[in-house]
């Protein structure tokens, strides 16, 4: 990476950083200027009070001499530790707006990004950076610590121009010992880079074992997995996993280590041979009589203070050229782009609710995949309709329904809704008229209302109403805080541990509630007993109204209740018509389908 870029990063990074939280930066930049002061109010000072001790000045100017160091240095503190607090809580804002960045990237993030298998192994690798302290960590260390030690440079120096212009010390003495202090900062910088190198290998050599971990002992935290650690005893099985997992990152981690004090050995002799350099040079300046025993400790002090300061900046800078590596995959995942193209057509509200969409010619692979997950769907959507479903696993039916709903594009061919291409449509609006259940649909740690509405606030009668027609009343009928009962415990120890079948009814209301034209229901009665399954076909007409419903499922039982089914097969419609009809033929898919489940339930 060319240096250009490693400070295009860290400045962005730093505009970031700023962003995320203003009273946080500037209170950090204003800390630091205090903190930077502290030490050189005394050395000031301090000198001051040792030449006016040698001249025999009074008592008064000693004791003014105290008390300006004194109260001083007490302000300044008391300003520090005030930004120092109110930093606390700033922090935590920080922290939350990156995550809420995060979050609305992956909300605005096209769908096929969400499922792209290298952009959740970047996102993972982020947030592990993140854990790690690289990206916004390393990214705040390093502005204030480069802020204060550019601070320091620029005090002491202003402090140590009356040393160099001191002409009872020779020029070579002098140019000796800036030497000096350069070799120590390239040696600072060798360092730093080396250091730096050194963790990042670590890093790369580590990255599966701390993914491994983090599963692990995410696993371990949810409170489910206690049932199965208990029953088959597994404690003792999982904790030597642990241990053997573990065991080459703490090998590896005490020979980084081991190497990384090597790297300081270099530093501590550079620091001894400037010591005695700068204390030789002092005694020649106090000898000749022209350097006072104040002066002495002010420029001792001050130019510790600047070799502290210069070999600072050159590692922190090099701290923040290695972190612009991580900076660069932190914003590569922000950068994503959104290949949909978002349309601005108006979705009609139709109160008739005449909305039909046309499948024309479409086929679909999935990106990076070379085989076709669709092939020539043609189909069109009578209002009202009830149409199923059916087909082998992979055989293209929950591809079909992404399509439709304009999760993804398709390769080849169009999707129309009343005769438009639905790309040409606003994209939210058009996702505004569907209600879906998927298989892997979600339900949170917040209130059944919460859930039901998928938000803060609803209408209580009609997610009551929701809850009844998808079969979840008697159960509703149980719960002591009614749409305030909390599901789960993860927020709330009087939560509700529900059902898998239980959590497919509250997720049907979920979509009843939302009340959309069209209504998709994938594997809906999945988890569910035969009684509820019955329950909810026989329900069928009701739950979806006048709307236009599709459903997918494995249970061919369903699809008597509907109006049409679509047989699929290998990415195509092998098949369409009414039960009947497709039951008619005996040599057709669906009829093999219906008899190879006929069977566990006629013997």
């Amino acid at each position: 990476m060319m240096f250009r870029e490693k400070v295009a990063l860290t400045k962005r990074g730093v505009l970031a950083f700023r962003r995320y939280c203003p009273r946080y930066f500037w209170s950090v930049i204003l800390r630091v200027l205090l903190e930077t002061l502290i030490p050189y109010v005394p050395i000031y000072f301090s000198a001051k009070l040792l030449d006016a001790l040698a001249a025999g000045e009074t008592v008064r100017v000693l004791a003014l001499y105290v008390l300006l160091t004194v109260g001083l240095v007490f302000l300044l503190k008391l300003g520090e530790n005030w930004f120092r607090s109110s930093e606390e809580g700033y922090m935590n804002d920080v922290y939350m707006e990156e995550n809420w960045v995060f979050t609305q990237k992956s909300l605005s993030m096209a769908y096929s990004s969400l499922e792209d298998q290298e952009i959740k192994l970047n996102h993972e690798r982020v947030r592990m950076d993140n854990q790690t302290g690289y990206n916004l960590y390393y990214l705040t260390l390093c502005t204030e610590r480069i802020w204060r030690e550019m601070l320091q440079i620029l005090l002491s120096g202003a402090i140590l121009l009356s040393f160099f212009a001191l002409g009872s010390i020779p020029l070579w003495c002098k140019l000796g010992l800036l030497l000096l202090v350069g070799a120590k900062s390239f040696l600072v910088a060798w360092k730093g880079k080396k250091t730096f190198a050194l963790n990042d290998q670590f890093s790369k050599d580590t990255a599966e074992s701390n993914l491994w971990s983090d599963k692990f002992y995410h696993y371990l935290s949810d409170y489910n997995a206690g049932k199965e650690i208990r029953l088959y005893a597994t404690g003792d099985w999982l904790a030597r996993k642990v241990a053997d997992r573990e065991a080459p990152y703490w090998k590896l981690y005490c020979k980084v280590q081991a190497q990384s004090v090597l790297y300081d050995l270099p530093l501590l002799l550079a620091d001894g041979v400037i010591k005695l350099f700068l204390y030789g040079i002092l005694l020649y300046g106090a000898l000749s009589g022209e350097v006072s025993v104040g002066s002495i400790t002010k420029y001792v002090s001050s130019m510790l203070l600047l070799v502290g300061a210069i070999s600072g900046l050159g590692f922190s800078l090099s701290v923040a050229e290695g972190n612009a590596f991580f900076l660069k995959r932190y914003f590569e995942y922000l950068d994503i782009p959104n290949p949909m193209y978002k349309g601005s057509l108006t979705v009609e509200k139709r109160d008739d609710r005449e909305y039909n969409v046309e499948f024309r010619n479409v086929s679909f692979r999935y990106p990076g995949s070379r085989d076709y997950a669709l092939r020539h769907v043609n189909l069109t959507f009578r209002v009202g309709e009830k149409l199923a479903v059916v087909g082998l696993n992979g055989s293209g039916k929950t591809t079909f329904i992404k399509l439709l709903c304009r999760l993804y594009d398709p390769t080849e061919g169009e999707i129309l809704l009343n005769g438009v291409n639905i790309q040409k449509y606003d994209y939210d609006e058009y996702m505004s008229i569907f209600s879906v259940v998927f298989q892997d649909f979600r339900l949170f740690a917040f209130s059944l209302g919460q859930n039901v509405a998928a938000g803060m606030a609803y209408d209580a009668a009609r997610v009551e109403e929701s809850l009844r027609q998808a079969g979840f009343g008697d159960r509703f009928a149980s719960l002591p805080k009614g749409l305030d009962t909390c599901l789960y415990r993860e927020f709330d120890e009087d939560g509700v541990e529900i059902s898998g079948g239980e959590a497919q009814k509250i997720a049907i209301a979920r979509a009843l509630y939302k009340n959309a034209p069209f209504i998709v229901l994938d594997e809906p009665t999945a988890a569910l007993d035969p009684v509820s399954e019955y329950e909810v076909y026989s329900k069928f007409n009701e739950i979806a109204g006048d709307k236009t419903a599709i459903y997918i499922s494995h249970r061919l039982a369903s699809c008597r209740f509907c109006d049409r089914i679509l047989v699929f097969r290998a990415g195509e419609i092998v098949e369409r018509g009414t039960h009947r009809e497709l039951l008619a033929n005996p040599r057709g898919e669906y009829h093999a389908l219906w008899n190879a489940q006929a069977q566990y339930y006629t013997e």
